[in-house]
């Protein structure tokens, strides 16, 4: 079990069932306070994607990231960026094998456009994030034809430009072949230690929340690895625990799950203080960002 435990907010996502929720933020403003109060509520890291104000819709301009972070750094609280840099591999096909465009949905993108914010941002010299993720591998997205894609070399691509930047990169592990890629550019020298590794489980149909899945998956860890696990929708807070019993960190917030109780709609903040009374009623307690920093090996911006 895991005796200090980084509590990640994942803010708002890019999907659009998350705007039906009135603590939806969709303004750089919004997403920024929403981050500031999870923090307050005890997340060291806050995980940021942004949305067109306009539309609503997922937005990947470096303008909106800019604000956002610059609006949480200029707020006083102290909390980790993590930014997406997951946007942009979603394709969609017929059932007559064709591949589908962007107007039905398909944004395809080549792995430094996916970054160009991050990179753009670091750049610039100010308002770079100290985090962001690198998706490690295909899998599909629900029922239909929807797909997820994210080859070998991509991934290889994005821990490259990663070290580049000087921005840690956590990589998003949706199935076990992704944990057997991160090994595999470990053994590469690739990834610099400690390797920062996030476990998503429970979406359909990539890793089932299976509790002996996640355990066989964290026993082929690098002893060094700091790791973190959620579960979507009602399995968020029971993933909470079962994280921290098979010594890793956990993630919380609106991307993955919208309610309190069955019913309720929750809070950035309230999921994230609902996480905490978990953690400590299991005897372990929450880590400061400071402390988030030490662990990871990673310098504050």
């Amino acid at each position: 079990m895991r005796n200090e435990v980084i509590i990640t907010c994942a803010v708002t996502g890019d999907d659009s069932k998350v705007t039906k929720s009135p603590y939806c933020a969709v303004t750089p403003t919004e997403i920024a306070q929403s981050a500031i109060e999870a923090a307050k509520a005890g997340a060291a890291i806050v995980h940021i994607h942004v949305r067109d104000p306009e539309t609503r819709a997922y937005s990947m301009e470096t303008k909106y990231y800019r604000e956002t972070v610059k609006t949480i750094r200029e707020s006083g609280v102290d909390v980790i960026v993590n930014l997406t840099a997951g946007v942009g591999g979603y394709v969609y096909v017929s059932n007559d094998g064709e591949l589908l465009g962007p107007e039905h949905g398909t944004d395809f993108v080549s792995q430094e456009t996916r970054m160009r914010h991050v990179i753009e941002l670091v750049n610039e010299g100010r308002y770079a994030p100290e985090i962001c993720t690198v998706d490690c591998g295909p899998y599909n997205v629900g029922d239909g034809n929807r797909t997820y894609l994210s080859t070998p070399d991509y991934v290889r691509q994005g821990t490259r430009l990663c070290r580049e930047l000087g921005v840690k990169p956590e990589f998003e592990v949706f199935d076990t072949g992704h944990l057997w890629l991160c090994q595999k550019m470990i053994a590469e020298g690739l990834v610099d230690d400690p390797m920062m590794v996030q476990l998503c489980a429970s979406i359909p149909y990539a890793m089932p929340a299976n509790v002996g899945l996640l355990a066989s998956l964290v026993s082929t860890l690098p002893a060094s690895a700091q790791f973190a696990s959620f579960g979507i929708g009602r399995l968020q807070m029971p993933m909470v625990a079962q994280s921290v019993m098979l010594g890793g960190h956990v993630r919380v917030g609106l991307e993955d799950n919208l309610y309190l109780s069955k019913g309720v709609y929750g809070s950035n903040a309230q999921l994230v203080s609902k996480a905490r009374t978990i953690i400590e009623a299991m005897g372990a307690k929450i880590a400061s960002p400071e402390r988030a920093r030490d662990l990871l090996k990673i310098k504050r911006r």
